[in-house]
C-alpha cells in the first residue's frame, strides 16, 4: 500500500456506470438511448476489474483504463469559455466519477485514493481521457476544444470498495495546490 499522507476534502458530484457504449458512429447521428439506468448514487469498484455494471468492467484491453475520473471544474470551465447560461450535465461526458476539488488532470502517473465514508478505494491514474468530437454534440458546440487537456484521467482500481455521492476524502502522495484546479 503506497504512502498517501496528504488528505483533501472533495465532493463526488456524479457517478456513472453504463453497460453500453452510447457514443458510437458519427456524432451527427446522435447518441444511442440508454438501455439501463446509468447515473448512480453509489458504485461498486473492484480491484483490477473496474466498476461493476460498466461497459469496461473486466475488459482486458481496458485494464489500465477501466475507470475514468474528471473534475466538475473542467465542465464549469467549458460553461465559462463558451458563455453558456446553463449548467452542463456531467453524465454527458461519459466519465465514471466526477469530483469537485480534485485536480484530476494533474494526477497523471500518480496513485491516489477516494473515500466517501465506506472505506478507501485506491487508484492509479494512467493516461488522459481525451475528449472527442461527441462533446460538441452532447454538451455544446465548442466543448470538444474547450475540454482539451481537461478530459480527466483513465485509471485502474488497485483496491475494491464502494463510492457514493457526496463528501469524500482524496489522499495523495504529494500536497495539492489550488493552482492545479484552474
Amino acid at each position: 500500500m503506497p504512502d498517501l499522507p496528504f488528505a483533501t476534502a472533495v465532493e463526488i458530484v456524479a457517478l456513472l456506470a453504463s453497460p453500453q457504449h452510447r457514443y458510437e458512429g458519427r456524432p451527427s447521428d446522435g447518441p444511442r438511448d440508454p438501455v439501463a439506468r446509468e447515473v448512480q448514487h453509489e458504485i461498486e469498484v473492484r480491484a483490477g476489474l473496474g466498476i461493476v455494471g460498466d461497459r469496461y468492467f473486466g475488459q482486458a484491453a481496458h485494464v489500465t483504463a477501466s475507470v475514468t475520473v474528471q473534475s466538475i471544474e473542467a465542465l464549469e470551465h467549458v460553461e465559462r469559455t463558451l458563455g453558456l447560461t446553463h449548467s452542463l450535465n456531467p453524465a454527458d461526458t461519459r466519465r465514471n466519477i466526477i469530483v469537485r476539488g480534485m485536480p484530476v488532470d494533474a494526477l497523471r502517473g500518480e496513485t491516489f485514493s477516494l473515500d466517501s465514508g465506506q472505506g478507501e478505494v485506491l487508484f492509479t491514474a494512467h493516461r488522459p481521457a481525451n475528449p472527442c468530437a461527441w462533446m460538441d454534440v452532447v454538451l455544446a458546440p465548442g466543448a470538444h476544444q474547450a475540454l482539451r487537456g481537461l478530459g480527466g484521467m483513465r485509471c485502474s482500481p488497485l483496491t475494491s470498495g464502494t463510492l457514493a455521492l457526496g463528501p469524500a476524502v482524496l489522499r495523495t502522495a504529494q500536497p495539492l495546490t489550488a493552482a492545479a484546479l484552474f
